[in-house]
């Protein structure tokens, strides 16, 4: 591995320094590939909630990076011998490069399009870009090994595991990044403390025993995280309008609609043909233009959703218990008999992701878990010790939220039925 002559370091505010060694870590991070995850917000339209959460998918994967590298340097240090020296810089490689496919607002435009990121960062990986140089120049398969790591399917897990698990620098860089960008104190783990309770053990990551506190705080916090800023349900709200701009705009490209404003590679992505240049062009610069254009556009529904998410005039929402098909039903045939769109005045949402997948019993294997290493060198799952972790397994905490155009309701509910006004009454 060629080490450049002297150390860059980067200031961050998080990690207070970054350290770069490498000339291949170094030239990659100035590629342009790269560099356009400046572009791109690590907690995409969160900024709308938390004012200071500006924060890029660059600084994140930098972060990620930086974390791999001090782990991989303690394992250095204290010379374990299940550690692989030689995947070294492919470890390195890959976590530095993981989230190279995220697109504009990130999760949005992935649900909209069906579109994967870590597939498109294999493609990027893979295909005809200046990260793709640098890379076989290490050796002609080192891309297709890089690739291999993104996609869990390496053939060393071990390398999988330090950069895709419960327990990887990717979760515990964007807990303490986001945490310090949103305002919040929920993400403020002792990440050093975790650090130094890793260990490479049988081809994976575990934690030792005596550490088992320290990783309960990191999973409490993430708990924390998810409720509290990834499903904030203002943030899900401007999620929910971002969708429906992206639904309505390609909805009306495949119908003929003349645009007033339309610039590559738009089309291109409506039409499902995006080559890897195509997607390099989209970054959030690009698409907040666009809006800002569309939301004088002819097509009503197109130019209320842009100017709602260009001005942050975002939907409303009452909390409900639960919902059924039924119930869904009379409330969008209700709006619909009173001028509403249930298309696009109607939106339910439920968030599911769980912060911690919860134990299976036999299936000590699974690379969703996290394993304590005790003395006697025995394996055990974090939830079959710590009463905590079970406790926050498998909740699904939080209630369904129906969202809906303030203004527009109001107008509308004195002419809706009994039953439904009295929902969104509450």
């Amino acid at each position: 591995m060629h080490a450049l002559n002297e150390e860059k370091v980067f200031k961050d505010p998080v990690h207070n320094y970054i350290h770069v060694q490498h000339s291949t870590i170094w030239r990659l991070i100035n590629t342009t590939e790269f560099q356009r995850l400046r572009r791109i917000r690590q907690l995409g339209t969160s900024y709308l909630t938390f004012h200071g959460a500006e924060h890029s998918r660059f600084s994140h994967s930098l972060g990620v990076y930086e974390i791999t590298r001090r782990i991989i340097s303690q394992f250095e240090r204290s010379g374990y011998a299940d550690w692989p020296n030689s995947e070294k810089l492919l470890t390195l490689c890959a976590a530095l490069l993981h989230d190279l496919g995220h697109g504009p607002f990130s999760h949005s435009i992935e649900e909209a399009f069906h579109m994967d990121h870590e597939d498109w960062t294999r493609k990027i990986i893979l295909g005809d870009t200046e990260v793709n140089a640098i890379l076989t120049e290490v050796s002609a398969d080192f891309p297709s090994k890089v690739a291999s790591v993104i996609a869990k399917d390496y053939i060393n897990p071990i390398v999988v595991n330090l950069v895709s698990s419960p327990l990887d620098a990717d979760r515990m860089d964007y807990l303490l990044r986001d945490a310090y960008y949103t305002g919040v104190n929920y993400g403020t783990i002792d990440i050093d403390r975790v650090l130094r309770m890793l260990r490479p053990y049988q081809g994976r990551i575990v934690v030792k025993d005596s550490g088992m506190h320290a990783v309960e705080d990191y999973l409490m916090s993430r708990y924390q995280m998810y409720w509290q800023v990834y499903f904030h349900p203002v943030t899900r709200s401007s999620e929910i309008i971002l969708r429906q701009i992206f639904r309505r705009a390609k909805e009306i490209f495949q119908d003929g609609y003349s645009f007033g404003f339309m610039i590559e590679p738009l089309p291109a992505l409506f039409e499902d043909r995006l080559s890897v240049q195509d997607y390099l062009k989209l970054d959030e610069a690009l698409i907040q233009t666009t809006f800002m254009q569309w939301s004088t556009e002819k097509d009503n529904v197109l130019r209320e959703l842009c100017y709602r998410f260009m001005h942050r005039k975002l939907y409303k929402y009452v909390e409900v218990e639960s919902v059924d098909l039924e119930m869904i039903e009379e409330i969008r045939s209700e709006f619909k008999r009173v001028g509403l769109n249930p298309e696009y005045d109607l939106e339910i949402d439920f968030p599911t992701d769980l912060p911690y997948d919860v134990f299976r019993p036999g299936d000590v294997s699974s690379q969703t878990q996290i394993l304590l290493l005790d003395r006697e060198d025995r394996l055990r799952e974090i939830s079959e010790v710590s009463d905590i972790v079970r406790s926050i397994s498998g909740i699904h905490r939080g209630k369904y939220h129906l969202y809906y155009p303030g203004a527009k309701l109001k107008d509308a509910i004195s002419s809706l039925s009994d039953p439904v006004s009295r929902i969104f009454k509450r």
